[in-house]
């Protein structure tokens, strides 16, 4: 079991690199993607384990609305907003992306 769950997490890595700079995807758009449609919560899961690799752009996964759901994993409170807002995602309130839709990047649709 624990070599599925390091495999599950190193696709989920491998996905996550290709999210496009000034994109963002989720983690339901991901599990969908690797083939395990009620796997977001593993997604988290994998994104929490990966904050201390700078390669992987964990900033760049939210929740299905667009909320900012992992901020708390960061080194502070307001590295994932401030992230995404260097690369040009506006942010309501600290928590929430605005133009969601604009912003989003599936991997279903991008990763042919």
């Amino acid at each position: 079991m624990k070599e599925k769950t390091i495999s599950f997490f190193q696709s989920v890595y491998e996905v996550v690199v290709l999210i496009p700079y000034g994109r963002v995807t989720t983690y339901g758009a991901i599990g969908n993607y690797l083939g395990m449609k009620s796997s977001a919560r593993m997604v988290g899961w994998a994104m929490n384990a990966c904050h201390s690799n700078k390669n992987i752009p964990a900033h760049r996964v939210v929740n299905s609305s667009g909320l900012l759901t992992g901020k708390h994993h960061f080194g502070h409170p307001k590295e994932m907003e401030e992230l995404l807002q260097k690369e040009g995602i506006e942010i309501e309130n600290g928590i929430k992306i605005i133009r969601f839709k604009d912003a989003f990047w599936d991997p279903s649709e991008e990763l042919l």
